[in-house]
């Protein structure tokens, strides 16, 4: 893999997650902080998945995979067990022209799921391109900790400006000082 960090725009993106277990329920709860738009493929659920479909109404569809199955969503995320599968998944994936991401099988990914930090509109990832997942979940915790909650209405406040004040110099002077004057403020510089 030659990875290349992007933030995808995924308003109108459907998502299929095939697989009913622990990693796609952990999948699932990641992306339900970006969409809803999130399709389950499983013969079965664990229960707390079961709970999280009901909860956020997301849909559900009870039976094993067949290729025909990925035609209607553009990005596939793979969470089963059987390594056959995931292989024949990814090829009709490809196939397909979809994006796809099998946990934890770089070989059979597009993408990856990075460890992030999502406080309103920041979003911060850190991956080690899957050197060292630990080492990315320790980096994330630590700036979880340390960015903090005010981020959220600083950057809703930034956002409104941004809208107000026409573009030229004067509003980028005045951004860039609002934005100094917060960073100094929260972090001792």
């Amino acid at each position: 893999m030659n990875p290349f960090p992007i933030i995808l725009n995924i308003r109108d993106k459907k998502f299929l997650v095939i697989g009913g277990g622990k990693v796609a329920t952990e999948k699932i709860k990641r992306l339900l902080s970006f969409t809803k738009n999130i399709t389950i493929l499983s013969p079965d659920l664990t229960s707390e998945l079961n709970e999280i479909v009901d909860k956020e109404h997301l849909t559900y569809i009870s039976q094993k995979y067949t290729p025909e199955l990925i035609s209607d969503y553009d990005i596939i995320i793979i969470a089963v067990n059987d390594i056959e599968l995931q292989k024949e998944i990814y090829k009709d994936a490809k196939k397909s022209k979809k994006l796809c991401n099998t946990v934890d099988v770089v070989e059979y990914s597009d993408f990856i799921f990075p460890s992030i930090v999502k406080k309103g509109d920041l979003i911060v990832s850190f991956s080690t391109s899957g050197s060292s997942p630990a080492i990315a979940k320790y980096l994330r915790q630590f700036f979880e900790r340390i960015i903090p909650d005010e981020i959220e209405d600083f950057l809703k406040e930034m956002k409104e400006l941004r809208e107000k004040i026409p573009k030229g110099k004067e509003r980028q002077e005045i951004l860039d000082k609002k934005a100094r004057e917060f960073i100094e403020k929260h972090f001792n510089l």
